[in-house]
């Protein structure tokens, strides 16, 4: 019995430390640049590296915790939960935007501390459990070396318009496929105050709607992808049709998190966070920059054209 405790230690030791290896990549020091959590909103927290979100929806019933980052980002998610005077283990729940190695890199390692039970869109499941995009994904050609995260055991399927609970919280997932074909919206309603003096809101964690991919692939559609121009923009209506006072994104500086700390900095009075037209403005952006890449693809297309 004691030599097999000794196995089963080494064995977990091996497995923590395979999720904590850092990930290098072209962005990976932007991404891991250190910052300090704060606090958005009733119950939702900011606890990822400056450039690069990790979201905490905390209750006394627990928590819930939203995108994992790079691998390196684990330990500054850890950190940060703690010095907000929380704990780790708090976390019940966690959920993803997308199975990209920058916002599901951590979650092996924080799954594994907490004990957190980790649930995913049915498309971004395989992903998960083998720690690799998978062809249907726009970046797939990128290859294993630069796609890959460490794998997720445990992972739970979560349905499009499931809503997850932990004791009083509870999120719902929206599917929103485009960047990746298992992209994930995530919304809630919080609440701070008490009595006549309460205000509750719908907060959005709204998936990245970025047409980016490796060399090659058309989201217009070629031999061996159908278009995904349709079902993109049905996403980017989805996401500017959800009822939205408050607007989170797994890359910050798309919903100008610096700039609204600094305005709120200046006039503790006014949460900039709050702003009803966000989730509109957030998904006819996207819209631009898909409509400005489908023309990329068509010129493309006809240089390429015989005579």
């Amino acid at each position: 019995m004691k030599h097999l405790r000794i196995l089963l230690t080494a064995s977990a030791v091996a497995l923590l430390s395979a999720a904590t290896q850092p990930k290098s990549c072209e962005g990976c020091e932007f991404w891991s640049q250190p910052g300090e959590p704060f606090h958005v909103f009733g119950n939702t927290w900011y606890v990822g590296p400056a450039n690069l979100s990790s979201v905490l929806i905390h209750s006394k019933d627990g928590a819930i915790l939203l995108d994992g980052g790079l691998p390196q980002s684990a330990a500054q998610i850890m950190a940060n939960i703690r010095k907000l005077g929380f704990k780790v283990e708090d976390v019940r729940v966690i959920v993803n935007s997308h199975a990209h190695y920058d916002h599901a890199g951590g979650i092996a390692e924080l799954q594994q501390a907490s004990g957190a039970r980790v649930y995913a869109s049915k498309a971004s499941r395989p992903a998960f459990e083998r720690g690799l995009a998978m062809p249907d994904d726009p970046q797939f050609a990128f290859g294993d070396e630069h796609n890959s995260f460490p794998a997720i055991s445990r992972v739970s399927t979560v349905k499009d318009g499931e809503t997850l609970r932990v004791g009083s919280l509870a999120i719902t997932a929206h599917y929103t496929p485009g960047h990746t074909q298992g992209g994930t919206t995530w919304t809630w309603r919080d609440c701070e105050g008490a009595g006549a003096n309460q205000r509750c809101i719908d907060v959005v964690y709204a998936d990245s709607l970025n047409s980016v991919s490796a060399p090659g692939f058309r989201f217009s559609g070629d031999a061996r992808h159908a278009s995904r121009v349709k079902s993109f923009e049905q996403s980017m209506d989805k996401v500017a049709a959800l009822p939205c006072d408050l607007l989170l994104a797994p890359h910050p500086e798309l919903v100008d998190v610096k700039g609204k700390l600094a305005k709120r900095a200046s006039d503790a009075a006014v949460n900039p966070f709050i702003d009803t037209g966000a989730c509109r403005a957030y998904a006819e952006a996207a819209r631009g920059r898909l409509h400005k890449r489908i023309s990329e693809e068509a010129a493309s297309a006809a240089v390429r054209a015989p005579d």
